[in-house]
């Protein structure tokens, strides 16, 4: 079959055919319909091979959803045929977090390296992948696989990212959401959606910014020295009570910092390796900063729930599997609007 891998340390992804995968006891063959791309696998990809953490060659794709095409000795839940999505971060299914669904937060993953797929276990960028156990598979019914898959990480890493400040999400307060693409432009829906706060929406390019608008941003912002100071003046000099960041780079976690209100949320999402200093009188009075971490089991679930209700429509330009190494030229050019999609049977 064919797979899309990351091979070498610093060279571009490859598709290469390699042997289709046989389910162990437990297990579940997917027969992909859609994997998403997504800039943490440009990160992976940018590491030095000194402390790499993974095994190469590595089959790319921590967004797939795909059909059930074989189950192993033990494994129930499911049947051949029925559509799923791969929820990502596999935890170890026993420890405090694991038992509430919150593998994202699983406390022995590390030690007993457990990886998601694509970011250390064989992913979804191939006609066929394995998944470990059923829990990590959730139904999608009717909805369409293309516009779905990336809910798995550009709709489920923002949703549990709002989730946690929806108190503080009131109407009449204001969301910054900066970086409107593939997880930026979901959030802002997810935003309208759950809430009834004013939206601003930052990017550097007017052609993600209209994207931004047409998703329902209310007011949308060039992400440049000057932002936060236009954002202060949006918001009457008050700043925002809640503040995402979904590239995570220096000078948008500076941003962040400088356009937070008193006792807001600041929430870097992106992992571009900025650092937001915290102290007494360096952020207004009362902000919180914090750094999560992909979403749980039963969040994926309320994720595809809101985009049975229509209240969520992923952005996406299709590529086949071939097409695969230039989907993530054109991401790391800044070229995609939204979501790329592979569909690795076509």
């Amino acid at each position: 079959m064919k797979a899309v891998q990351y091979r070498t340390v610093g060279a571009a992804p490859e598709v290469v055919d390699i042997p289709e995968p046989t389910p162990g006891p437990g297990q579940i063959l997917l027969k992909v319909t859609a994997a998403g791309v997504c800039h943490s696998d440009i990160a992976v990809m940018s590491w030095p091979a000194e402390g790499f953490p993974y095994q190469l060659p590595l089959t790319l794709g921590h967004e797939g959803v795909g059909t059930v095409a074989a189950l192993g000795d033990g494994a129930e839940g499911f049947s051949v045929g029925d559509a799923v999505a791969v929820y990502g971060p596999w935890g170890c299914g026993t420890c405090v977090n694991c038992a509430e669904g919150r593998e994202n937060y699983c406390l022995r993953a590390a030690d007993l390296g457990i990886n998601p797929p694509g970011l250390g276990n064989p992913g979804a960028m191939a006609e066929y992948m394995i998944v470990d156990d059923a829990r990590h598979l959730t139904p999608i019914g009717d909805l369409d696989p293309v516009k779905t898959v990336s809910l798995t990480d550009a709709g489920l890493t923002p949703y549990h990212a709002i989730k946690r400040s929806l108190p503080k999400l009131r109407p009449g307060a204001t969301a910054v959401v900066i970086g409107t693409g593939g997880l930026g432009h979901v959030a802002i829906q997810l935003l309208r959606a759950m809430t009834a706060v004013r939206v601003i929406a930052l990017d550097v390019s007017e052609e993600k910014l209209a994207l931004a608008r047409t998703v329902g941003a209310h007011e949308t912002v060039i992400s440049d020295a000057q932002a936060a100071a236009r954002v202060r003046e949006l918001t009457g000099g008050v700043g925002a009570e809640v503040v995402l960041d979904f590239v995570g780079v220096e000078p948008t976690v500076k941003t962040a910092g400088a356009v937070a209100s008193i006792d807001s949320d600041v929430t870097i999402v992106g992992i571009g390796g900025g650092l937001l200093p915290v102290g007494f009188g360096v952020l207004p009075f009362s902000t919180s900063v914090t750094a999560p971490y992909w979403g749980t089991r039963r969040e994926l679930a309320e994720v595809i729930e809101l985009a049975h209700a229509g209240s969520v429509d992923v952005h996406v330009e299709t590529y086949s599997i071939d097409e695969a190494p230039l989907a993530y030229e054109r991401l790391h050019a800044g070229k995609i609007n939204g979501r790329a999609v592979i569909l690795p049977n076509g």
